[in-house]
């Protein structure tokens, strides 16, 4: 597989698309991509934040890592995408940052990339798959090649068997539900190869 160049863009409130984000970026480490891991640009009011101890300690736990610019976009060969759901669409907070992206999509700099996206929600019906159809709405717009998961291995089904993207229950107690870090780590491969095909192709 030639080396790809994977920007990983995540927001997170609880801590589960930062969690998956992280996953996704040692799967793709240890395939030999180059990463950049960034997150989304908090919108939330302070004092909202810090009225809910949990987003408070994703805040503070997840300080150091960068805001995403349409820069690390330009940069990558592939880009994974990590949202929870709101209402069945991605986070404002991950929408906004995709709304900054209209300089490269009119220089033609989304064309070709090739991108996959994962999710979580507080029951399994919460809007999952339409959370990720969202995001790669905004992708046929790009020009962007949509590399879902599909039914491509069994741990696609062990992983709660989404086929647009990984997407994980968080329960109650703020925990996941279901064991999804395998599930990642194919998408991710499949991800990178297809990325680099891609790459292969366009070089020569």
């Amino acid at each position: 597989m030639d080396s790809v160049k994977l920007t990983i863009v995540y927001y997170s409130m609880g801590g589960s698309n930062h969690q998956m984000a992280q996953w996704a970026k040692e799967a793709a480490e240890a395939e030999g991509a180059e990463v950049r891991l960034v997150k989304a640009t908090e919108l939330a009011p302070q004092s909202v934040i810090d009225s809910n101890p949990a987003w408070k300690a994703t805040v503070e736990a997840t300080k150091d890592i960068l805001e995403a610019r349409p820069e690390d976009l330009e940069w990558a060969d592939a880009i994974i995408f990590s949202t929870p759901t709101r209402f069945g669409v991605m986070a404002a907070q991950m929408k906004q940052f995709l709304d900054t992206t209209g300089g490269l999509w009119a220089q033609g700099k989304t064309v070709n990339k090739v991108v996959s996206a994962m999710t979580s929600a507080q029951n399994p019906h919460g809007g999952q798959e339409a959370t990720l159809l969202s995001i790669y709405t905004m992708m046929y717009h790009w020009g962007a090649i949509v590399v879902a998961p599909g039914y491509t291995d069994p741990v696609i089904f062990a992983g709660g068997g989404n086929p647009y993207g990984t997407s994980v229950t968080i329960g109650q107690d703020g925990k996941m539900i279901e064991d999804v870090q395998p599930a990642i780590a194919h998408q991710v491969k499949r991800t990178l190869s297809v990325a680099s095909a891609v790459k292969r192709g366009m070089q020569s």
